[in-house]
């Protein structure tokens, strides 16, 4: 083997790693979101805690992949490369957000055990149900830069949209029904708003996967329903 095939081999094998660790963050982050939505459910503060101080792994990972693409830079990469690279960043702060946000929801758990339990709970699973499969999903396009698969994922958030939307309003119109449950309601509002967030975040994800592919070119057209800021209870 000559030298320049020896190190466009070690290059590639460099490439395999980071991808290998971004989908290793983004395991890691569904498991904290579907661990934050459990405890939710069982209202056990215990765990809850333990998610919440699970979130350093999730940042570690991100920092040693901050540290593969700026190794990959110095090696001087082709502009096909560089793509690879800058999607592989954007890729890696989604999923850092990600799990931040199932932290959140775990911290928000501990206050809502403090108060009676809420029948609304099971719309806050519903909407986590949709988000841990748009990221799942997402990261499986990514794995198989899927144009499809990423571009299916970025229209169904307009679903996750009307099912967080709907949660919001009901919230709202319990909050004013009684003002027992203002608090609790609060918090569970704040968690929804977590779910939304991670939806968009899978949405930024499937769009770099359309980045990593055709660079510049348009995105097509997509739907968009959060109208919880103008939404009437």
């Amino acid at each position: 083997m000559n030298e320049h095939n020896h190190i466009v081999r070690s290059y590639d094998r460099e490439q395999a790693t980071l991808l290998d660790e971004l989908i290793r963050m983004g395991q890691m982050a569904v498991a904290q979101l579907e661990a934050a939505l459990e405890v939710v459910d069982r209202r056990d503060s215990s765990a809850a805690e333990r998610i919440v101080a699970n979130d350093e792994a999730i940042d570690a990972l991100e920092r040693q992949i901050n540290h593969d693409v700026i190794h990959l830079i110095r090696r001087g990469p082709l502009a096909s490369d560089l793509r690879i690279i800058l999607a592989a960043l954007r890729v890696a702060s989604d999923i850092e957000r990600i799990g931040d946000y199932a932290a959140n929801i775990a911290k928000r758990s501990l206050a809502l055990n403090l108060a009676p339990p809420l029948p609304h709970t099971r719309g806050l699973a519903a909407l986590g149900k949709l988000a841990v499969q748009q990221v799942r999903e997402v990261l499986e396009a990514y794995r198989n830069r899927d144009e499809q698969a990423a571009l299916r994922v970025r229209q169904r958030d307009a679903e996750l949209d009307t099912l967080y939307t709907g949660l919001f309003r009901e919230l709202l119109t319990y909050m004013m029904e009684d003002p027992r449950a203002i608090t609790p309601c609060t918090h569970l509002l704040f968690m929804a708003k977590n779910l939304e967030r991670i939806g968009d975040h899978a949405t930024n994800i499937a769009e770099n996967i359309w980045f990593l592919l055709h660079g510049e070119a348009p995105l097509p057209e997509r739907e968009k329903r959060d109208d919880s800021n103008t939404a009437a209870p």
